[in-house]
């Protein structure tokens, strides 16, 4: 990884999460379009209206300092079927995107695949379940890195493949069974990996001065009590919930603990003899971390299930809220400002790649206020404590070249539409009504511009 002086500050969004325009100009469905949501919220359909709003929106970017844009594309805007024929109006609009980005100086840092799958592929061949997938995201990856070289220089090849995999709806159909479910996870993540070691090697071909990674959402884990039980738990938690993927990702193989809780279980994934080659034959240069909150776990002893988290089944661990932690209505997890600095210390320890954060942001429920305004003091509050523990990595030499809050705008939420708000920038729209989409700067936007002015120096 190319370390450069100029630290990047940014700021996140996804596809499916802003762009609306769901079934225009030759865009496929995918996953995220088709998922059921509760009658009432908000969908896909329009969003945040970005797909029409672009310009303004990157017209604020750069009133805001942003030095990158973490954005995604949305693989079935870009291919639409199995056909795996690229759609030209897919690639014009990111086309002008980026190159006003650039023409604003912000620097394009993209994620290929953030949730969404194209919904084709999984009617045509059961997406992710089969092999055939890790074809067609090469393929979607080859046309990204052609058409983008020297336009885009920094790429994200899955975002959270944690929840990528294992949330129900976004990667294959709703699985009751927690065994059977449990099973297609890790086979679903075992394809995604070859994948994405496929992706780093294609970059490599292509376009080697380019940079590739994959972006974890970390999880910081500390054992309820003392007990050495609890330890071990938090341990095994930390392991099966974010390493695992992190060690396929950079080493190309399970670590002897992940391998033997699979094995215990009857959940190693199925493999191919070439699959080894492909797995070790590549690296990727940096590690993008999300990080909004930490938990605890126990030892305990129960079926196997999806209560133990809810991406993850185990029989012998429990997630719980950490008792010590201030929560909020959005998170119930409470808020833990040390643990990024806690996480990001382990990823560097286990994986000595340069580190950026990509995701790190609180939801509130939030409407304008009397005045017009909305005085989210209490996002700064958070965003402040967060980025003086990437400030104090830095200064203590940890290789972190960026940090990017979720979010730029506010976003649909995948699960509770605009019910919660992340956003820097407010959007004037209900669940039911998207109105015009009108953007509203809130004082976070304000906060964080003088951030970014000042390098971070004046917190």
């Amino acid at each position: 990884m190319k370390i450069t002086d100029t630290f990047l500050w940014g700021a996140s969004t996804s596809a499916f999460q802003i762009e609306g325009a769901y079934n225009i100009d030759g865009k496929g469905l995918a996953t995220t379009d088709v998922r059921k949501v509760p009658e009432g919220m908000a969908d896909t359909k329009v969003a945040t209206d970005h797909y029409h709003h672009w310009k303004e929106d990157v017209d604020l970017m750069a009133e805001l300092g942003l030095k990158t844009y973490r954005m995604g594309f949305s693989w079935s805007r870009i291919i639409p079927d199995e056909t795996l024929v690229p759609n030209e109006k897919g690639l014009a609009f990111y086309d002008q995107l980026i190159d006003y980005l650039l023409e604003k100086g912000i620097e394009p840092f993209v994620t290929l695949y953030h949730f969404e799958c194209p919904q084709a592929l999984v009617d045509a061949f059961g997406g992710w379940k089969s092999r055939k997938m890790i074809d067609a995201y090469v393929r979607y990856a080859e046309v990204c890195f052609k058409h983008f070289k020297g336009r885009v220089t920094k790429w994200v090849t899955v975002n959270e493949q944690f929840i990528a995999t294992a949330a129900p709806d976004l990667a294959m159909e709703y699985i009751k069974d927690p065994y059977e479910r449990s099973k297609w996870i890790y086979q679903i993540s075992y394809h995604v990996s070859l994948a994405e070691h496929k992706a780093f090697a294609l970059l490599r071909e292509i376009d080697p001065d380019a940079e590739i990674g994959p972006v974890s959402s970390i999880q910081v884990v500390y054992p309820l009590t003392s007990k050495p039980e609890d330890i071990i738990a938090a341990q095994e938690a930390e392991e099966m919930e974010e390493f695992y993927m992190l060690d396929i990702s950079v080493y190309g193989e399970y670590s002897p603990a992940a391998y033997t809780w699979l094995k215990k279980r009857n959940l190693l994934p199925e493999t191919q003899p070439e699959d080894a080659e492909i797995l070790h034959g590549s690296k990727p240069d940096f590690i993008g971390v999300n990080y909004y909150f930490s938990t605890c776990a126990k030892a305990e002893e129960k079926p196997f299930d999806f209560e133990t988290s809810f991406f993850w089944a185990a029989d012998d661990c429990r997630i719980v809220a950490n008792p010590n932690m201030p929560k909020t209505e959005w998170m119930n997890m409470g808020i833990d400002p040390l643990g990024l600095y806690n996480g990001m210390r382990k990823i560097y320890e286990r994986y000595r790649l340069p580190m950026i954060v990509t995701e790190n942001g609180m939801a509130v429920s939030e409407t304008v206020g009397e005045d017009g305004c909305i005085h989210d003091t209490y996002r700064i509050e958070y965003l402040q404590k967060h980025i003086e523990q990437v400030m104090k990595l830095k200064r203590e030499g940890y290789p972190v070249f960026g940090y990017c809050p979720w979010s730029f705008i506010d976003v649909l939420s995948s699960h509770q539409g605009f019910s919660k708000r992340y956003g820097l920038v407010f959007i004037d729209r209900t669940e039911t009504d998207p109105k015009e989409c009108r953007r509203i700067k809130k004082d976070s936007f304000a906060w964080y511009q003088k951030v970014i002015e000042t390098d971070g120096n004046q917190l």
